[in-house]
């Protein structure tokens, strides 16, 4: 008996299928979070009894101020940051046990949704085959580090529409020039490629040996020093995957992705197809590595690249 439409993705080791299934999502009742007035934050410098200025203030939720706080505490243990977003929200509650509450509440989800996040990321990664791992960085005769920021997106969102480029990656300040750059794993489409690359030798201050880049002549004109380095197997995609969710988790950066980038590919799967049951309750469908698709009963083909691209994708 086959399973209908079930949406598929590749963990990196094995292909998964979720089975379809009309049952709607539940959704949690959002409750409303109260607001309150609190000082705006100013430079630290010295008020005078003869200054009579209002200070300055502004609205915002509880929400609003553990986010500030978790940020500022992201490089901080573990109990040194509960500890340290506790007293900035003190405030704003009525006891020491419903802060503790609140604060705790709070770190899981946002550990949950970093957790997401990263198997979105890596779903996303493995089904589009990415070719490159791309940095660019900024020149100072160019641009300042806002203009290439803006600029740099815009580009990268005209290149994904007009000529199909895909990209998953994170902006990035270096630790010790907190110099602006780009980190990302691009799928090129071939013959889609823009400029001209050519190799060059570089110094690696990171790994503390001369090295060959490749650097491509579109973006060194525009923006600055770039390089393209390029992915021959999974297992670059998987380091360069692991690089950027390090920095995510570091730092609490958005990823930054194209538009369309899918998470599955959409295929009927036959009963024979299935090694066995696995996930949370049972409800994926481990498969061989060698299944064929099948879309609304015509066969498409055994599982591979080719084979993927002939078949409807999903994002969600």
């Amino acid at each position: 008996m086959p399973y209908k439409e079930t949406k598929v993705y590749f963990d990196g080791s094995h292909y998964v299928a979720i089975p379809h299934t009309t049952k709607k999502k539940s959704f949690a009742k959002k409750i409303p979070d109260d607001q309150f007035v609190v000082p705006e934050k100013t430079d630290d410098i010295p008020v005078t009894d003869t200054d009579l200025t209002p200070q300055k203030s502004r609205t915002v939720t509880r929400k609003d101020v553990f986010e500030e706080s978790y940020k500022e505490a992201l490089n901080l243990p573990k109990k040194e940051r509960k500890e340290y977003i506790a007293s900035k929200i003190s405030d704003l509650f009525q006891d020491k046990e419903e802060i503790d509450e609140y604060v705790s509440f709070n770190i899981h989800r946002k550990k949950n949704n970093l957790s997401q996040k990263r198997v979105r990321m890596l779903r996303k990664a493995h089904l589009m085959g990415f070719n490159y791992f791309c940095t660019f960085t900024y020149d100072d005769q160019l641009l300042d580090e806002k203009t290439f920021k803006k600029k740099l997106s815009k580009c990268l969102s005209n290149l994904s529409d007009r000529k199909g480029w895909k990209y998953i990656g994170v902006w990035e300040l270096s630790p010790e020039k907190q110099r602006l750059h780009f980190h990302g794993l691009f799928n090129i489409p071939e013959g889609s490629m823009v400029g001209i690359l050519t190799e060059r030798y570089d110094y690696s201050f990171s790994e503390r040996r001369r090295k060959i880049t490749t650097e491509n002549s579109f973006f060194k004109e525009r923006f600055g020093r770039n390089d393209f380095d390029p992915i021959n197997d999974l297992i670059q995609i998987g380091t360069s995957v692991k690089y950027l969710l390090k920095y995510i988790e570091k730092t609490g950066e958005k990823i930054v992705y194209s538009r369309g980038l899918p998470q599955f590919f959409i295929s009927d799967i036959m009963s024979e197809d299935v090694v066995c049951r696995t996930g949370v309750e049972d409800k994926k469908l481990l498969l061989f590595d060698n299944f064929n698709c099948w879309d609304e009963g015509e066969y498409i083909g055994e599982v591979g690249p080719e084979t993927i691209q002939k078949l409807r994708k999903s994002s969600k």
